[in-house]
């Protein structure tokens, strides 16, 4: 289905996630001399980027999505997800996560992408009407106005 405007900025921000998470599994085995550079920049994304967007989802999309009950499950499943995350985010700051862990990071990271843009934006288009879809865009652009828009270069210590 095609995205609703409302939700293309979020949809954005995902292909910057999914593409790290790409680059993350390309690398595999990574190098402990290489370790340093990866957990610098998720740390760099999560602080110019994603911690804003679980902010927006976790403060605007996901109550409304929550007055669909059918949709409560999966809310529960991605705030999940934001937790499970945001921990692995901390690790990535503090330079202790391995290559595993960041190889499980990227693969939950996807999944959640996933998640969001299958599963709760395609029912979400669904079951809103567009009026309320586009109060609900202009809620969000307000709530992602902080988040970094510049694109992110790999980092060159890797």
């Amino acid at each position: 289905m095609l995205r609703d405007k409302s939700l293309i900025p979020l949809s954005r921000q995902h292909q910057h996630a999914l593409a790290l998470c790409v680059r993350i599994e390309r690398a595999m085995p990574i190098d402990n001399s290489k370790l340093a550079g990866w957990q610098l920049e998720i740390a760099q994304q999560f602080e110019t980027e994603i911690k804003v967007h679980f902010a927006a989802e976790e403060q605007i999309l996901f109550p409304v999505a929550r007055a669909f009950g059918e949709l409560n499950p999966l809310i529960e499943d991605l705030l999940a997800d934001h937790q499970w995350l945001r921990a692995c985010f901390a690790r990535a700051e503090a330079r202790q996560s391995s290559p595993e862990e960041l190889l499980a990071f990227a693969r939950r990271l996807s999944d959640h992408v996933r998640k969001e843009e299958r599963q709760l934006f395609e029912r979400l288009q669904k079951l809103m009407p567009p009026a309320e879809l586009a109060t609900l865009g202009q809620q969000l652009d307000r709530a992602l106005e902080s988040a970094s828009q510049a694109c992110s270069l790999p980092n060159p210590m890797k």
